[in-house]
């Protein structure tokens, strides 16, 4: 299996955390909190199209609201390879860090 890379593992993990209210203000916001970085909608949504060229998440439509002016929502998800792919991510953290208790850098 193919590693995901930092940026993909964030904005899966940002999609999980949202379950159904994974779109594209939420997870942008959910990204910026989990990686203290503010993305732009043009990175958002590059990276979410990417994704899903990959068959890491799907997505579907919402119904159109008055509030947006009657456009709808583009909602995602984890697909059972997204699934698997963030699984294995947490996995090999936990084999990297294992047996290595917190520690401070000294300074020279």
């Amino acid at each position: 299996m193919k590693y995901l890379t930092r940026q993909e593992e964030i904005y899966l993990l940002a999609i999980w955390r949202l379950q159904d209210d994974a779109y594209g203000v939420q997870i942008k916001k959910q990204v910026a909190e989990m990686s203290t970085k503010n993305i732009s909608y043009g990175a958002l949504y590059f990276t979410l199209e990417q994704l899903f060229k990959k068959d890491l998440v799907s997505r579907t439509v919402g119904e159109p609201t008055p509030v947006r002016g009657g456009c709808s929502k583009i909602y995602y998800h984890l697909t059972p390879k997204g699934k698997n792919a963030l699984n294995a991510a947490y996995e090999l953290h936990h084999s990297i860090w294992d047996g290595v208790s917190l520690f401070t850098f000294e300074e020279s």
